[in-house]
């Protein structure tokens, strides 16, 4: 979403949620996602959650530049990009999976971290090969600006840096990770250059 938010030139105030802290289990943050899960956005009082609906929300009130096509083969292709990594790599690789994975099952870091690796690899194949074979990948996901599917792309692989997971098997995608984390946008999104919450 910072992405998002920064590739629109949109100015939103920061506020920093641990989950290991339990920040997203008080009595006030589930006042306004029950779900208790990261973004949240408060858009003058409409409170808005999930990453891709906040973004499609941003896309379509704040039209310039586009993060998806305007055509409507473009805009699927897009969206199937990003629905790989939001809806079958992240579901199963978010910290309340792996927690229950070790709570429940006794899985250590170790088999968290082989659980981890296992979706990643899976969909990222398939995402290298669709990327690789289509005509319509540019120097970003879909032709040479980036969009939606940018946005997951690189909020996923800066989720498998946690597991050391490297681009290299993936030769396309690493091209437009490069590429993204040279766009200010980008690069101002990522983890590592937001406010320390402690």
């Amino acid at each position: 979403m910072r992405a998002a938010l920064n590739l629109k030139r949109l100015q939103a105030a920061y506020a920093p949620y641990v989950l290991l802290r339990g920040d997203t289990r008080t009595p006030e943050f589930l006042a306004m996602n029950p779900a208790s899960l990261v973004p949240v956005l408060d858009a003058d009082g409409v409170v808005l959650t999930q990453s891709q609906a906040i973004i499609e929300w941003l896309d379509e009130t704040h039209p310039e530049p586009p993060l998806l096509p305007r055509d409507p083969d473009g805009r699927a292709r897009v969206r199937s990009l990003a629905q790989m990594i939001a809806c079958e790599v992240h579901p199963l690789n978010n910290l309340r999976v792996l927690q229950y994975l070790g709570a429940e099952f006794g899985a250590d870091e170790a088999a968290r971290a082989k659980w981890f690796r296992h979706w990643v690899e899976l969909t990222f194949d398939a995402l290298e090969t669709s990327l690789a074979a289509s005509a319509d990948t540019g120097l970003c996901c879909h032709g040479d600006e980036p969009g939606l599917a940018d946005i997951c792309l690189y909020a996923q692989v800066w989720n498998n840096r946690r597991f050391d997971i490297a681009t290299d098997r993936w030769p396309t995608i690493a091209s437009i990770v490069g590429r993204l984390d040279a766009i200010p946008a980008f690069r101002d999104a990522a983890p590592d250059r937001q406010p320390d919450a402690g």
